[in-house]
């Protein structure tokens, strides 16, 4: 199986904990190397929110169970990255 090095996803996710405390506890998830988050949406019950997840191997049902585990739920996996390194997205002629 190829290893998955970075994985953003889009999570929508109770007021509370806070963004920082979410983001602090899912950033203990065994693999994950890295974490970056930032609030794309708020509303009376909940946060929308982009998470980018980065290391060598990350498993991503471990870090789908640790968001439900903070009270929020993935709505979808918007990229992911496989193999002996990350490709980072460059401007093509269609771009």
């Amino acid at each position: 199986m190829v290893a998955v090095r970075r994985l953003v996803i889009d999570v929508l996710k109770p007021h509370e904990p806070e963004l920082v405390d979410f983001a602090e506890r899912l950033a203990r998830t065994d693999g994950v190397e890295a974490l970056s988050t930032s609030l794309v949406e708020t509303d009376r019950e909940v946060q929308n929110v982009k998470i980018t997840f980065e290391g060598k191997a990350l498993d991503v049902e471990r870090i789908e169970a640790a968001v439900e585990q903070q009270g929020g739920s993935v709505h979808s996996i918007d990229e992911v990255a496989c193999g002996e390194y990350v490709v980072e997205d460059r401007p093509t002629p269609q771009d």
